[in-house]
């Protein structure tokens, strides 16, 4: 029969429960509309025992942030096998999985955090560390699609098509979350499609682009997602 008696936590243990209850939070509304006194509930200890592991919600909320985009930075990467396009959708479907759960924290890390941070101060220090862990997130981002495409430094053009196509997927997912007015698997295929889309006509206009798209496209199978493009077009044209 259960005694009823808590295990006491160590002190690291502790603050990655805080963490994980801030992050479950701040993944329903919004980081500024969740208290301290929110988390402390949830984590079942007092108000006074928040700030003994952390001096503050801000510090709380960065805390979370840095493992929201070190799992968000995780969805991107995906074993070098099969074709790119089934691989891209992969990623994409993940993405939108972090996007689907994490709804509000997604939307506060991709704009810059807490309009107001809890001692009314937006600061220097703050903006800097959120736009550092988003600025993790878009290179390990960058960095898996270089690898998917077995670069290692990319040519002007490359790097342009590959830093659009990450923002846009980002813009994207953000105007998805207001309303969720299009179906979710129609715009993760979209982004794949846009992907090869934005290479293509890179491609078309520089001969080293072309070298580095043309073999992939070419091991593209007509059943999968860079096919169903194609097929598309032809239909619109047609």
């Amino acid at each position: 029969m259960s005694t009823g008696v808590r295990r006491r936590m160590g002190v690291e243990e502790r603050r990655q429960q805080l963490i994980g209850v801030a992050l479950e939070l701040f993944s329903q509304r919004s980081p500024d509309d969740v208290s301290i006194d929110e988390i402390a509930s949830a984590a079942g200890i007092s108000r006074p025992l928040v700030y003994h592991y952390f001096p503050g919600k801000l510090s709380l909320y960065e805390a979370a942030l840095r493992r929201a985009s070190d799992d968000l930075a995780a969805r991107f990467a995906e074993p070098h096998e099969g074709p790119l396009g089934a691989r891209l959708l992969r990623v994409m479907h993940r993405f939108f999985d972090f996007v689907d759960e994490h709804g509000p924290g997604f939307s506060a890390l991709m704009r810059g955090g807490p309009a107001v941070p809890a001692d009314g101060v937006r600061s220097r220090d703050h903006v800097s560390t959120t736009n550092a862990l988003i600025d993790s997130v878009r290179q390990a981002a960058y960095d898996q699609i270089l690898a998917h495409l077995r670069v290692t430094e990319a040519p002007p053009r490359l790097e342009l098509v590959v830093r659009s196509w990450i923002s846009l997927v980002e813009s994207t997912a953000l105007i998805w979350l207001d309303g969720r007015r299009i179906p979710r698997a129609e715009l993760e295929l979209q982004l794949v499609h846009d992907f090869a889309a934005l290479a293509s006509v890179s491609a078309a206009y520089d001969e080293e682009m072309a070298a580095l798209i043309g073999p992939v496209l070419k091991e593209e199978p007509a059943d999968g997602p860079f096919g169903d493009l194609v097929g598309r077009l032809v239909a619109l044209a047609s």
